[in-house]
């Protein structure tokens, strides 16, 4: 729209200033046509005294002066006394002469007697009608620019609005293929350019929702065949503590099948898409969950867990094994990587609930990110744990992100429950 009225401006001045400046110009050569009209018809009225001292006589309603041949005023109360410029003009051509100075019009024309030039009568008048009539033409050249322009605008909004239009659409479409709507399809209005983006953004869907397809399937069906040797392992070690063989280690051992067990199911869950819960998850009783079966281990290591929540009551739009997944992870990593004490708070922000989880270790060196990368071979990056957490709160709509890196601080951002 900018630019279609702006070049509808533009155009309008390079047309309107020059038809302007045409106006006042004709507009004043017409009246100094009709002064030097008028002048050359006073001519025909003025009586040339014949006899020395006899006044000559001009029109009492024009305002015209008489000169002799030596360029001397010699009747008539208009122009100066001696020949100015035009009246020189008109005696040394002997031809009718107009000129416009200073908002007044000046005419000058021969005084002829028996075929003989005997003088020269100025006219003089000011140029009130050409300027009443310039001013017109102004007013009326600023309404047709004005209008010409406003007609632009108009076009170029209508013109907007058609182009616009199917990509707001096509805005609306990539906003809901982004929330994992992939049968969404862009619109077709006709414009080669947006038709050609509308394609390319359904076959971008199209591919997605394959990707998303083979994920899910690969994740459950991998869950599924975890599922049988897990289930064998943990009846081979039920069978050992039957037999008498209750061990410490047989004990720990079960404990990490269930919390295999548990992290299986959780990627199941996430896999299938199960909806999460409506009213949110306790955040008191996760939390109290894990401080019960963490704060052995940690003890066993000499280390202590503290845990403070601002809120105990508040829920999260997160399932239950998901956010205990993600916070498990969180503890074992500061178990195996970090000193000190482990730090586990919650604190509200603006739109949010913030879970730190944070020990006095040294911390981290890099990038911040590079601890989410998952390492393969000789490539940087801390394992699985982190990325898999990561990628569980994104599931969830929640975030994770390295808060601090020395000492190490692991936030999860979750928006609130109403």
């Amino acid at each position: 729209m900018l630019a279609i009225a702006g070049v509808a401006t533009v155009a309008v001045v390079l047309f309107a200033v020059p038809l302007a400046i045409v106006l006042e110009r004709a507009y004043l050569d017409e009246e100094l046509l009709r002064l030097q009209r008028d002048t050359v018809a006073a001519t025909r009225g003025v009586d040339v005294a014949t006899t020395p001292g006899d006044p000559i006589e001009l029109p009492d309603e024009a305002e015209l002066a008489v000169y002799d041949m030596d360029g001397r005023r010699v009747a008539g109360r208009g122009g100066p006394s001696t020949a100015d410029d035009v009246v020189a003009a008109v005696l040394r051509e002997q031809a009718p002469s107009a000129v416009s100075r200073g908002g007044r019009l000046v005419a000058a024309a021969p005084l002829v007697d028996d075929e003989r030039i005997t003088g020269v009568v100025r006219g003089e008048r000011a140029a009130t009608e050409a300027t009443r009539l310039t001013r017109g033409g102004y007013v009326l050249l600023i309404a047709l620019a004005a209008g010409v322009v406003l007609l632009a605008i108009l076009a170029a909004l209508a013109l907007g609005r058609h182009l616009a239009r199917p990509l707001e659409r096509l805005a609306a479409v990539a906003r809901r293929i982004g929330e994992g709507d992939f049968t969404a399809r862009g619109p077709r209005p006709g414009v080669r350019e947006v038709d050609d983006v509308s394609a390319a953004l359904d076959n971008a869907a199209q591919q997605l929702d394959e990707l998303v397809r083979r994920e899910r399937a690969f994740s459950a069906n991998a869950s599924h065949q975890l599922r049988t040797p897990l289930a064998a392992v943990r009846i081979e070690l039920e069978a050992m503590e039957l037999r008498g063989a209750g061990t410490p280690e047989v004990r720990a051992a079960l404990s990490q099948v269930d919390r295999l067990q548990d992290t299986i199911d959780t990627l199941l869950a996430v896999a299938r898409d199960v909806p999460r819960p409506a009213t949110g998850t306790p955040l008191r009783a996760v939390v109290g969950e894990l401080e019960a079966r963490w704060r052995a281990p940690l003890a066993e290591a000499g280390r202590r867990l503290e845990v403070s929540l601002d809120d105990p009551d508040v829920a999260v739009p997160i399932s239950e094994p998901v956010l205990r997944e993600i916070l498990d992870v969180l503890l074992e990593n500061a178990l195996r990587h970090g000193a000190g004490t482990v730090g586990v708070r919650s604190r509200r922000t603006d739109e949010s609930l913030a879970v730190d989880v944070a020990d006095e270790g040294h911390g981290l060196s890099g990038e911040a990110e590079t601890v989410f990368a998952r390492r393969s071979g000789a490539a940087a990056g801390h394992g699985i744990g982190l990325a898999l957490a990561r990628s569980l709160a994104e599931a969830e709509g929640g975030r994770l992100v390295l808060g601090q890196q020395s000492p190490p601080v692991f936030t999860l951002l979750v928006p609130l429950v109403s």
